[in-house]
């Protein structure tokens, strides 16, 4: 395929090097310094866009790749907020896009495992539940959106939590969360790919569940298999369509 990438930081360059490895071309890299090379015209030259670009530019991307009718794989987050006019949009222009918080194999795992232990955890309100995010220092968005996806399904198996609440350890006032809520604590720390950690806390003991990156290279090669994924598809997706844990 030929690969437009949206977003050409250090995510962007692992995800060429995945791409490149798979037979794809890149016909297209963006970032802060080439933003007049995102043109519709341009853009028609590919076969499939990669977005890891960032809150603030990724609304922009998404309708200039609508306006070209180029598939989009989206990995950036902190724009869920308008996820659903995102679809609508996407259904009603005949367009592709395929978004996830975090397209690593072992995330999804994770995520679906998760689920799982949390309808386990209901029974059981002695035990608290909480989520811990680490990234590194330079991630804009806090929590990450793997954090909030974790969250959420947490939220879908436990009766006695109805929302999140994100407290960025070290940054002001610390958040007391109620009895209804989900806590999610977020560290930023020097060259940390991202560690994931769900803890159920009672008095007498400790579950905790945890998800480690080594590196980036799990998100991007993730990313680069929803792009071939999308190939011949339209229609609005999250990453749990590629991944379907229950067949």
């Amino acid at each position: 395929m030929k690969i437009a990438l949206l977003g050409y930081g250090k995510m962007g360059q692992i995800i060429e090097q995945f791409a490149q490895n798979r037979n794809h071309e890149i016909v297209l890299k963006i970032d802060e310094h080439s933003l007049d090379q995102l043109t519709v015209e341009n853009l028609r030259n590919a076969d499939v866009a990669i977005d890891f670009s960032t809150p603030h530019s990724v609304m922009q991307n998404i309708d200039i790749c609508f306006e070209a009718h180029v598939p989009l794989v989206v990995g950036t987050t902190g724009w869920y907020g308008q996820l659903q006019k995102v679809k609508d949009r996407c259904i009603e222009s005949n367009n592709t896009l395929l978004y996830g918080s975090n397209f690593s194999i072992g995330v999804n795992i994770f995520f679906y495992v998760n689920r799982m232990l949390a309808k386990v955890m209901n029974p059981y309100p002695q035990y608290e539940a909480q989520v811990e995010e680490i990234h590194h220092t330079q991630k804009l968005d806090s929590p990450s959106g793997t954090a909030i996806t974790i969250a959420e399904g947490i939220l879908e198996g436990l009766d006695r939590k109805d929302e999140w609440v994100n407290n960025l350890v070290d940054e002001g006032e610390q958040v007391a969360n109620q009895p209804n809520q989900l806590l999610i604590e977020s560290l930023r720390i020097e060259d940390v790919p991202g560690t994931h950690t769900v803890i159920y806390s009672s008095e007498v003991d400790e579950i905790e569940f945890k998800h480690t990156a080594h590196s980036r290279a799990g998100f991007a090669l993730g990313a680069v298999i929803a792009a071939e994924w999308l190939k011949g598809r339209k229609g609005f997706y999250s990453v749990e369509n590629i991944f379907d844990f229950n067949n």
